[in-house]
């Protein structure tokens, strides 16, 4: 079968790319490996608009119970994982877009969204795994109201890291901030604000080597790195910001990509460097890494590959639509 879009993701920018496809009556078909994305995790969501408080799992079941309902138009292969995108030339200078799954599966599209998303990069120790969710987290946007009044630790000298400390200054009683160098990386505004906080404690040459808890943390262990002594400290949550990962590696060869990884996009549209091809969410180089940014950022995506497919000369329910 021909699409008229393919959706890759299933996270907030996937499933609202979807749900607006559905709306402009496009014959979509949606490939994800599970619902939610990264959010999936996390306890308690208080930034979702709309909910004052939801789990990631309550929301990723929202997302794939609201797509399903547009199963006329939107067809859902999940799980399975898009392991190739592939760009086919037609004679008027458009492209038909061929992608094939880990199924064995191959399909086509006219034009594709792209909502893969991104992967938080972990520190890969001991504990970080088993206590994901359970306190150790990897966005202070979405959970430092969850820690009001607890003792914190913040991993990360950068930027990520010390806006992590800045968003925990409202709620926290005492935060930690494990650097692993001996200066700090962020910009030196916000450095100098962190350091003036009575709240801040920066412990400098330090790695962390295990998060330590049953079935939640309650306490971190770290090594100097200049007398390798090894130290404990006790603290409810662990916020590691050491930087995220696109997941970007199937589309390398077919759009624009940065330094980091992220896909390059027109803001304005959520086209990337390649027509036809749109994105939304984590893997682009939008600074704002959000739930409510990837599903808005995602709806003009959905809106302009509506707009695109209506000037192609190609047969599609699109095509019947006014704007």
């Amino acid at each position: 079968m021909m699409y008229d879009l393919i959706i890759i993701g299933g996270g907030p920018a996937g499933v609202a790319a979807g749900v607006y496809a559905a709306r402009k009556k496009l014959k979509t078909l949606l490939v994800t490996e599970s619902f939610g994305g990264q959010s999936v995790v996390s306890a308690d969501i208080q930034n979702w608009i709309g909910e004052e408080h939801i789990s990631g799992i309550e929301l990723a079941e929202k997302f794939e119970k609201h797509i399903r309902a547009h199963s006329d138009v939107v067809d859902i292969k999940s799980p399975e994982r898009v392991t190739e995108i592939i760009k086919k030339d037609i004679e008027n200078g458009e492209y038909i877009f061929e992608i094939k799954t880990d199924k064995g599966e191959s399909h086509e599209g006219k034009a594709v969204i792209l909502a893969l998303g991104a992967r938080r990069r972990k520190l890969g120790i001991p504990g970080e795994d088993k206590l994901n969710g359970r306190g150790v987290v990897y966005c202070s946007t979405c959970d430092a109201p969850i820690f009001n009044g607890k003792q914190v630790v913040v991993v990360g000298g950068g930027n990520a890291g010390l806006e992590a400390v800045h968003d925990l200054f409202p709620y926290a009683t005492k935060i930690y901030l494990l650097v692993r160098g001996d200066v700090l990386k962020g910009d030196a505004v916000t450095q100098e604000v962190v350091k003036k906080n009575p709240k801040v404690e920066i412990i400098m040459n330090v790695v962390a080597e295990e998060i330590i808890g049953e079935k939640f943390v309650n306490s971190i262990r770290y090594r100097d790195t200049k007398s390798n002594e090894e130290k404990t400290l006790s603290v409810e949550g662990v916020f590691i910001e050491i930087g995220s990962i696109p997941n970007s590696e199937i589309v390398k060869n077919l759009v624009q990509i940065d330094a980091w990884g992220q896909v390059v996009i027109d803001s304005k549209h959520g086209a990337t460097s390649l027509p036809g091809v749109f994105a939304a969410g984590d893997i682009t180089d939008d600074p704002y890494k959000q739930n409510n940014i990837s599903a808005g950022d995602a709806v003009k995506a959905a809106l302009a590959a509506h707009a695109y497919l209506l000037k192609r000369k190609k047969e599609s329910p699109a095509a019947a639509d006014k704007l």
